[in-house]
């Protein structure tokens, strides 16, 4: 049986047993009629704990047997009443509670609990930040845990919903994804809900459908649980200028809306921590330090275990990986990401290009693997048109060239685990990359 209907029934339960109180009370004070509506709508209660106990669990349990011993206690009392018969309320009072302890006790014990836990991701490439867990709750047999990838906005220049996303069909085959429309969270009310987007209407780029932002999934569940799908520097707590530099990363509506927190450590634990109660007050810090978890990201986690071997090449990357003797060449994962495009314009079009020759005069020995931010085409599009089309003209250019890989599918994990080195831009990939232990190099578009 579900939590969370296990407690609406010992919920049901508890109001029983305080309705015979006043069933008591009501039949010494003669008020007869009064107590005949009690034990009509004690009996309606019953029968109601009886059906979900049978449409859980199946008939012929020993709590559904006690149930409808109460029901027949119920209902001589109420022929009592009628025919006019004397009625010991007392000891009909101890009868009735006797049976509902029995009751009570059976389904906690005797009634195992299974609990709902869903998943809501929205880009295939960010399940990472979620599949360790997924895959612990998957592995517990009183689990029932659904992954439901759900859809996405893009935004205009306006800030308007235009183009719809649905990444359903791109996550990894050994996960059982769910369609989205065919459930009702609200009437499921899992019994924790985990997300990795923290931010609601506060993204001007792109939004998850609005019935799942945070401020809605917190009402549907008895645990909503949000794990940022990025990873960050190492950080001081101490460090003021450091902190002030990532408020933007940790004052998001998730972070507010959820039940639970989990970052990547500690020392961000303790930033979080600080950052949500200079923000909210002084006084909610014990709050925080309750919400907020540092037991670490399960992307870390995830990629300190990856292995080549474990990735299938695609076939049109073998030509590009490979030398005519079948010798592998060295593969370096290129990164590029929006902001540094946002920040520096076609100056970083520029780096892109001279990038690019480089790697063309030594294409015999080196194979590059350009994967741009997923989100390159939403932002562009929608906070920068005209660069959106130079940028475009680039990336048609590069794959039509063929001697590079392009890379735009979800699987940054595959990108990690072939690669040999990291070159590109500063970003949360660099932070997973340097786990891994390969070398590391942060382009910068003046040199």
């Amino acid at each position: 049986m579900r939590k969370y209907i296990k407690t609406q029934c010992l919920e049901t339960i508890d109001i029983l047993d305080e309705a015979h109180g006043e069933i008591t009370k009501c039949i010494e004070k003669e008020q007869y009629d009064t107590a005949a509506e009690l034990l009509g709508q004690c009996q309606q209660g019953a029968i109601k704990v009886g059906e979900t106990i049978e449409s859980t669990e199946g008939e012929g349990t020993e709590e559904v047997h006690l149930l409808e011993e109460y029901c027949e206690v119920l209902w001589q009392i109420g022929e009592d009443i009628r025919s006019g018969a004397t009625v010991n309320a007392i000891k009909a009072e101890k009868k009735l509670r006797k049976l509902m302890v029995s009751v009570s006790n059976g389904i906690r014990s005797r009634i195992p609990t299974q609990r709902l836990v869903v998943f809501l991701p929205y880009k295939a490439s960010m399940w990472d930040s979620l599949e360790s867990v997924w895959k612990k709750m998957d592995a517990d047999p009183d689990v029932t845990a659904l992954v439901i990838p759900i859809p996405y906005y893009d935004r205009d220049s306006q800030g308007r919903l235009c183009e719809l996303h649905y990444e359903g069909n791109m996550f990894p085959p050994e996960v059982p994804v769910g369609l989205y429309s065919k459930y009702d969270l609200e009437a499921m009310h899992p019994e924790a809900i985990y997300i990795h987007n923290p931010y609601d209407e506060a993204n001007y780029v792109t939004s998850v459908a609005p019935e799942y932002y945070s401020s809605k999934l917190k009402d549907y569940t008895d645990e909503l649980v949000y794990i940022p799908y990025f990873i960050l520097g190492d950080i001081d707590p101490s460090n003021k200028e450091a902190v002030k530099g990532v408020e933007h990363f940790i004052t998001l509506p998730a972070v507010v809306n959820a039940h639970r927190v989990i970052v990547q450590s500690e020392d961000w634990r303790k930033v979080y921590i600080d950052v949500m109660t200079r923000y909210v007050g002084e006084n909610t810090r014990s709050y925080w330090e309750k919400k907020i978890e540092g037991s670490g990201s399960p992307k870390l986690e995830r990629v300190k275990n990856l292995r080549a071997e474990d990735f299938k090449i695609p076939e049109e990357w073998k030509s590009v990986i490979y030398k005519g003797d079948g010798e592998k060449k060295k593969i370096i994962f290129y990164n590029t990401t929006v902001s540094a495009l946002l920040q520096e314009n076609d100056k970083m079009l520029d780096k892109i290009r001279r990038v690019f020759e480089i790697f063309i005069e030594n294409k015999d020995d080196v194979a590059l693997l350009w994967r741009p931010h997923p989100l390159m085409e939403a932002t562009l599009t929608s906070m920068r048109p005209d660069l959106w089309q130079e940028y475009k003209n680039l990336v048609n250019k590069y794959r039509a060239e063929g001697w590079g890989i392009y890379d735009d599918s979800p699987e940054l994990d595959r990108a990690i685990a072939i690669s040999d080195a990291y070159y590109g831009d500063s970003s949360s990939v660099v932070w997973l990359y340097k786990e891994t232990g390969k070398p590391v190099m942060i382009q910068n578009c003046e040199v």
